[in-house]
């Protein structure tokens, strides 16, 4: 990812598509993930919903930086099917999705470039009726402060439009902060310039 890279675009929603030729059915699925379990449940479930298919491919990719990537061909010739489906979401410059393609046999064999433009085709479909948004990477920190540091953390946030979670307001305060990559290290700055808080990196997503 660019140094001053710091949106990505995923989708917000499922979406599904077809595409039919010479007798075979292509259902194409496009989900938003953030995890390879996800991928791996959402595939499951598939298979399980089209018992009588023949095949179930996917691609996914995951992470804002767009470096983890897979492509399963699930028994078609390689590089007929999983690849086809991961051009298409590269082709969208997307990540954190899933697009899967269950296949039903028609009787006809396709060929190979047959195969790609079917597998090509039914993840584009489904990826063009999801909806694509852009995201910002942001970065999350823990904040450890206490009490009468209160109303200044809390003028910052105000100030950043930034979200808490995993808040607690005791006597010895904590909360979570999700901050944009490209804005952490100012914001960051000023609040460990407050008395007595600490500010610890937990992750980027």
């Amino acid at each position: 990812m660019n140094l001053f890279e710091d949106t990505y675009q995923t989708l917000s929603a499922p979406g599904q598509g077809e595409f039919r030729d010479r007798g075979s059915k292509f259902l194409g699925f496009a989900f938003p993930v953030l995890t390879e379990a996800e991928v791996k449940a959402h595939v499951q479930a598939l298979k399980k919903a089209h018992p009588g298919a023949n095949h179930c491919c996917y691609a996914f990719r995951i992470g804002p930086d767009k470096q983890f990537f897979r492509a399963n061909d699930d028994g078609e010739p390689s590089g007929t099917a999983g690849r086809p489906i991961l051009g298409q979401i590269q082709s969208k410059d997307l990540t954190n999705v899933l697009v899967a393609v269950v296949r039903y046999f028609g009787g006809t064999l396709l060929g190979v470039s047959g195969l790609i433009q079917a597998y090509r085709q039914a993840a584009l479909t489904a990826i063009e009726n999801s909806t694509i948004v852009e995201q910002t990477v942001d970065e999350l920190y823990l904040l450890q402060f206490p009490y009468e540091a209160m109303n200044e953390v809390m003028r910052i946030g105000k100030d950043h439009k930034l979200p808490f979670t995993n808040t607690d307001y005791g006597e010895n305060c904590q909360a979570t902060v999700a901050i944009r990559k490209n804005e952490a290290e100012r914001v960051v700055t000023l609040f460990r310039k407050v008395k007595g808080l600490k500010a610890t990196f937990v992750q980027e997503g």
